[in-house]
């Protein structure tokens, strides 16, 4: 079998050909292109291609694979909004995921975030490397003994709830489908009570067309004055604009984001010398209490095996004619 990796970066050339040694039969050939409409043409002659959450796999990108008889898009991730499923239906190509490659890695990281905006320390930090060991407008708040409000609860939010009650904190969930394994141990609320009743907020759903904007002015009111709001999971789940608004007028504590709507055309990318000042990204990097990332909450060592060792047995489940609970279309 052979497999075009698109968008490919040294660190998955390296966690793939580890675990390549395993399947002698695969064959890979790695692109930096990203998967789209264009970049699909670089496909002719493989079995399946292999992409990241940021591809274009829509209408034309599939029509112009099925073309080229791929049989499959193997997705290296858990997300998959960008891909026209019923395309693929339509088109009989498969489109496999990664559905938990380190629910533990991504809910730390979300707890990261949530500790730099609440202790300051990225501002911290640049005072120190400056010589300034002053601490004035560095207070932070206590997480212990207060509220966590956790919206998803799969796998990556059960990781969050652990760590937040480990660190002594009362934990509110809201999912569509309660977590049974986590029901003595937290409370699950409605959404309207999550937001009036949480000190921090952390979101861990994927994206749906109905939760897009799912916060926005109207539940961002609903929410406590001094709040600390994370998103690790996908940045259409909140409406910047109405983010931007309300951080101008002082509704936040802090808020963590490793994902944001223009993240597109930038994530994994070095834009270091560029100057796009009007763009959604810049203004929110303005403000001292929020703190960004750029969509690493899947990149620790024991994710990325798992990922590579989850994508390779896709493939071989493809030129098995296998379905699986990887399967999304």
């Amino acid at each position: 079998m052979r497999i075009l990796f698109y968008a490919a970066k040294s660190y998955d050339k390296e966690s793939f050909d580890v675990v390549l040694a395993k399947y002698p039969d695969i064959e890979i050939d790695y692109t930096d292109h990203e998967l789209g409409p264009r970049s699909a043409a670089l496909a002719m002659g493989y079995d399946v291609v292999c992409a990241f959450v940021s591809a274009k796999v829509n209408s034309k990108t599939l029509q112009a694979l099925a073309g080229r008889g791929v049989k499959a898009v193997l997705m290296r991730c858990a997300g998959y909004n960008n891909v026209d499923l019923e395309k693929a239906k339509e088109l009989g190509v498969a489109v496999k995921i990664v559905p938990g490659y380190s629910p533990e890695g991504v809910a730390e990281l979300a707890m990261g975030l949530a500790l730099a905006t609440s202790r300051r320390l990225c501002k911290s930090y640049n005072r120190i490397r400056e010589n300034d060991y002053s601490i004035d407008g560095l207070c932070g708040l206590n997480f212990y003994g207060k509220t966590a409000g956790i919206i998803g609860t799969g796998k990556i939010g059960a990781a969050m709830c652990r760590i937040c009650l480990g660190f002594g904190m009362k934990v509110l969930a809201y999912d569509v489908y309660e977590n049974p394994a986590l029901k003595d141990r937290i409370e699950y609320v409605s959404l309207d009570k999550l937001l009036a009743n949480s000190d921090f907020i952390s979101i861990h759903c994927p994206l749906t067309e109905k939760n897009h904007h799912m916060i926005n002015t109207e539940t961002i009111a609903k929410m406590r004055d001094g709040v600390i709001l994370v998103n690790t999971s996908r940045g259409g789940l909140i409406d910047t604009t109405d983010l931007i608004r309300a951080l101008k007028q002082g509704k936040f504590h802090g808020v963590g984001l490793d994902v944001y709507e223009e993240e597109a055309g930038n994530v994994y990318e070095n834009r270091s010398c560029e100057m796009n000042f009007s763009s959604t990204t810049s203004r929110l990097l303005a403000f001292p209490n929020v703190v960004m990332t750029s969509h690493q909450g899947f990149y620790t060592k024991e994710a990325l095996n798992a990922i590579a060792e989850t994508t390779l047995q896709n493939a071989k489940d493809v030129e098995k004619g296998l379905r699986t609970a990887n399967d999304v279309a």
